[in-house]
This record gives structure tokens, C-alpha cells and sequence, in this order.
């Protein structure tokens, strides 16, 4: 799917939305995309288009192609790997195609666009260390340790996470750096306080409410939340 983004806010617009659509696919659609990879099949690469959709497919028939083309073959190394080494391999190809991508649209930029540009990407975590959990470099144990010791709901209507009371009183302030380490498990964001987040109760990741469909009327109503990658598991025993 060709892209006619061609300003600083246009590209970062189109890079984000692909992102999107290959974090949901090694993410929320892992399982779907896990089933589409089998090695007995030709070339193929993974795909994330300007919609948010992705797509497992071959490549483009074009030599040169139109844009510049993921990693080929993601799915004959899927069975002589462990998944989530294979899965990483999978990131660490996406996230050099998204940035090649980006700055392809990028050639007509001056300098000065192209470090704006390239700023506002490396803002973001990269699709590698979403889907490999990695941590940050601070603790946040207001988050994980200290909102199961509390075991409150983990949710609020104003966007602030109220798993422990003293993030979203006093205190919420002083801990503001740590929540904003907190990563969307669906499409990588970091947090934001003036958006409502939801945090899974079985793997205890944290996801923007619009991202897994929860608004905080409906998070009112919800005794244990399980996100869709958990439920698609239990779903399955």
C-alpha cells in the first residue's frame, strides 16, 4: 500500500500507523500471525499498512519495488526457533523496514526535518522492545508491585491508574516519571495521564483503553480484567 506522506507530521502519521498495525500483529494477533508463517510456504514478508491493518504476503513483484520491502522469508526460521526468539527476530526486521520506510519519504527533507522527524520516532519504544517486554531503566514499582499489593481495580474514569492510591493523590506527581515509563501492551505508547488505561489481571499488562476497546463506563462493570491475548488463551482450555 503506496504512501503519499510527504511533510514532517505526514510521515510520522504514517510511520505510527504501521507500527501500530506490526505491533498488533506480534502483539494482540500473535497467534493469527504465529498460523500464517508456516515455513512450507513461499517467501513471506510482514506487512503493516497506513490504515493500522497488517498483512503476511509476498513480496512486491516490482524490481525496484514502489517502497522499500520488509524482511523476505520471516517464516522459514519460525520452526527452528523458539517463538519468542523468533518473534524478536520478526521485530528487530520490522522496526529496521519502519524506519527505513520513514526516511525514504523523508528524502526531500532538509536536515534540520529529518532530525525533527527522526526525534519524534525514537520518542516512541521501539516494536522490538514492546513485544520483548523490555523493561525501562528506572523500577516502577508504583505499577507492578505496589498495585497488587493495594488490589484495587486498576482503572479510573479520568485516565490516571488508581491501582495504588497514592499515585493518583498525593503522591502522583512524585511519581509521575515512573508511570510515564509504563508501555501500551497493544500498540507500544507510552503512558499518559490524560488518557483512561486498563491493566490485565492475568499478565498484568497495562493497555490504553481505546486500543482494547474498554471505555471507563464499561471498565466500571468488569470484576477481572483479561486482555485479548489472555482471553484467546483461556479460551482455549
Amino acid at each position: 500500500m503506496a504512501s503519499s506522506a510527504r511533510t514532517v507530521e505526514e510521515i510520522f502519521k504514517d510511520y505510527t500507523a504501521r507500527r501500530t498495525a506490526i505491533l498488533r500483529a506480534l502483539t494482540l494477533d500473535v497467534d493469527h500471525f504465529y498460523g500464517l508463517c508456516g515455513p512450507d510456504r513461499e517467501n513471506l514478508c510482514l506487512y503493516g499498512h497506513p490504515n493500522e491493518s497488517w498483512e503476511v504476503s509476498l513480496p512486491a513483484e516490482e524490481v525496484p519495488a514502489e517502497l522499500p520491502e520488509p524482511a523476505l522469508g520471516i517464516n522459514f526460521a519460525r520452526d527452528g526457533m523458539n517463538r519468542k526468539d523468533w518473534l524478536s527476530l520478526v521485530a528487530v526486521h520490522s522496526d529496521s523496514w519502519l524506519i527505513s520506510l520513514a526516511f525514504y519519504l523523508a528524502a526531500r527533507l532538509n536536515r534540520n526535518e529529518r532530525k525533527r522527524l527522526f526525534s519524534m520516532m525514537n520518542d516512541l519504544p521501539t516494536v522490538f522492545e514492546v513485544v520483548t517486554e523490555r523493561k525501562p531503566v528506572k523500577d516502577k514499582p508504583s505499577i507492578e508491585s505496589g498495585s497488587k499489593s493495594q488490589g484495587s481495580t486498576k482503572r479510573s474514569s479520568d485516565g490516571q491508574v488508581k491501582s495504588n492510591p497514592k499515585i493518583a493523590d498525593a503522591d502522583y506527581e512524585d511519581n509521575e516519571d515512573e508511570l510515564g515509563e509504563t508501555l501500551c501492551g497493544s500498540c507500544g505508547g507510552n503512558f499518559n495521564a490524560d488518557e483512561f488505561w486498563i491493566g490485565c489481571d492475568v499478565c498484568e499488562r497495562w493497555f490504553h483503553g481505546k486500543c482494547v476497546k474498554i471505555t471507563p463506563a464499561k471498565a466500571e462493570s468488569i470484576k477481572q480484567y483479561k486482555c485479548p491475548s489472555c482471553s484467546m488463551r483461556s479460551g482455549r482450555h
